[in-house]
């Protein structure tokens, strides 16, 4: 089993991308909610994987954190859900958000979720409900760490971000690309960022 992947990012999109480790090049599925975390193409990366084993193929699914590939393997384990209705609801939604559906048993937020209609939202909030609080601790550690660095953009580049908005770049590829900048060096000022960030987007 592979379970995790580490090496460089040459091809990216949506829904996969193509990871160098060596020399080869494995081809990786991923949700919205890893795209986003993306870094740049040349960069390295590492994602935690799960190798989905059948007959005629084999397959190689990506995530960012342990919990999304945590709640994906039970999503897959559910009677109907299969995996790319798996990669719908972590794109959907974040893992945390998606817990507490489950729990407060909301079928209806549930069966907005693309290929979940209400009697597979049903068998989510049956089958998963008790599974899923097993992940409170964990993910209240991911929520606390998501919201520091919130709090650091916010503070470091909030002006480079208002900048490139300005200059016509939209809000979330302005955010992303600042953030992985500042997360480089936390010492650079807005100008720097909003050098560096132009640089990048206009590449």
């Amino acid at each position: 089993m592979i379970e995790r992947l580490t090496g460089t990012l040459v091809q990216s999109e949506l829904t996969e991308i193509v990871i160098d480790v060596r020399g080869v090049g494995y081809a990786v599925t991923i949700p919205m909610s890893t795209y986003e975390k993306l870094p740049a193409l040349n960069e390295q990366i590492t994602l935690n994987t799960h190798l989905l084993v059948r007959e005629d193929a084999l397959k190689l699914y990506g995530f960012y954190s342990q919990t999304e590939r945590g709640l994906f393997r039970l999503l897959i384990n559910v009677s109907g859900i299969g995996p790319q209705l798996g990669l719908n609801a972590l794109s959907s939604m974040p893992v945390e958000t998606f817990c507490q559906k489950v729990i407060d048993g909301d079928t209806k937020s549930l069966s907005r979720i693309n290929g979940v209609g209400p009697r597979a939202a049903e068998r989510l909030v049956v089958e998963l409900r008790e599974r899923v609080k097993e992940y409170a601790a964990s993910l209240e550690g991911e929520v606390e760490g998501a919201e520091a660095e919130s709090r650091e953009l916010h503070a470091e580049g909030q002006d480079a971000v208002s900048a490139l908005e300005t200059l016509g770049f939209k809000t979330e590829k302005a955010r992303k690309t600042v953030q992985k900048l500042s997360a480089k060096d936390e010492s650079k000022s807005a100008e720097e960022l909003i050098r560096e960030a132009l640089k990048e987007l206009n590449a």
